[in-house]
């Protein structure tokens, strides 16, 4: 894997990588389909009812696909009922037990993840295969820095860890297509960000197989997003990804919450408000914050993609905010409220959120006045 050569998966300046396309469910995954937003529930599996509550919690917030762990029995008899329920398509997390793989795509899972390095060799793989192939299930081969098989330890220390990983991907690769197997998406996760990106980046020059992104053991939500945002951030931009998870250690509607801006801020799939503030500053004199609060929860429901600027003075105003759908800019006991950089009207600072609210009404979005 020399530098600088352009493989048949890699992604260009142009756009996109191109990938086959596969399906976990009914969703395609691809090139020539939207990046889909994945999270995964943190209830016990075995708890129908709260994990159920859970992923459609999910759902409603923009989620495309969910992930389950499944490390028990106890577990893998709750997924029938779970996947029946489930708005969107459930993939089920198997680690070490290749029969609950196994039962897990009897259950009626969509997708699996299984990772190679804990699943019991060749054959346990194959076997899995072939069950998921009979019932049309997608497979995720996930290699994780953590749990590397032995045999690529050399690798790791001699060349590096994105190499090895790279390295694990490409033999299970190679197994999966020698049966003709190919609904398939590999991920490669490290906690470093530039080992995660720098595997994906290689793996991308030998495979023409979608990939699932992450940056595994990302951390808390502010450490987490960071992380997340320039790994996954850095390879989208690039052309170089088809699903992801923000992987934090927080509730997983975050998880949802910090993709879709994450996507919004590249430009690539945009859902719901998107709030432009300035970060206050001596000449501010309205309580920014408080205002930014109250549109937050005045739109909560509005999923459709709406830009709405909330400044604290005329100076961040209309004009730097002149590429929001809506906004407010607060002054001396008045604000002012404009409109694609278009002065609409001044405003009592009081009556700000009320006036910006009304407006975003008469434009046909979903308001929650009585949180005004």
């Amino acid at each position: 894997m020399k530098e600088g050569r352009k493989g048949k998966g890699e992604g260009t300046e142009q756009g996109r990588r191109k990938t086959a396309t596969i399906r976990v469910g009914g969703l395609a995954i691809g090139s020539g389909h939207p990046i889909a937003v994945q999270s995964m529930t943190n209830t016990p599996t075995q708890d129908i009812r709260r994990t159920v509550r859970q992923i459609r919690e999910l759902a409603r917030l923009g989620c495309d696909l969910i992930r389950v762990a499944v490390p028990d029995q106890a577990a893998l008899a709750a997924l029938p009922e779970i996947i029946r329920k489930s708005p969107i398509p459930v993939i089920a997390d198997i680690h070490f037990d290749h029969r609950l793989a196994l039962g897990a795509i009897e259950a009626g899972a969509a997708g699996i993840r299984i990772n190679p390095g804990n699943i019991g060799g060749r054959e346990r793989v194959i076997r899995i295969m072939e069950k998921a192939r009979e019932k049309g299930v997608c497979i995720r081969i996930g290699v994780n820095a953590g749990s590397l098989e032995k045999g690529f330890l050399t690798i790791r220390r001699k060349k590096g860890l994105a190499e090895a990983m790279v390295a694990s991907a490409v033999r299970h690769i190679a197994l999966f297509e020698q049966y003709g197997f190919r609904n398939l998406k590999i991920s490669l996760k490290a906690s470093q960000v530039q080992e995660t990106v720098r595997a994906y980046r290689l793996l991308a020059r030998e495979t023409d197989l979608p990939f699932h992104l992450g940056v595994t053991e990302a951390g808390t939500l502010l450490a987490g997003t960071v992380k997340s945002a320039l790994g996954i951030g850095l390879l989208l931009n690039e052309g170089i990804g088809d699903t992801f998870r923000v992987s934090l250690t927080a509730h997983p509607r975050e998880e949802v919450k910090v993709a879709y801006h994450l996507l919004g801020a590249l430009g690539l799939r945009r859902r719901g408000v998107e709030i432009i503030s300035c970060p206050t500053c001596g000449r501010c004199r309205i309580n920014l914050l408080g205002l930014v609060h109250q549109v937050e929860k005045a739109l909560a429901g509005c999923t459709a993609p709406l830009k709405v600027a909330i400044m604290g003075c005329v100076v961040n105003g209309p004009g730097e905010a002149k590429e929001a759908d809506i906004g407010i800019a607060g002054g001396k006991e008045v604000g002012l409220l404009f409109a694609k950089g278009r002065l609409l009207r001044k405003v009592p600072e009081e009556g700000l959120v009320e006036a910006l609210m009304e407006e975003i009404a008469e434009m046909g979005y979903p308001v929650g006045l009585s949180s005004v």
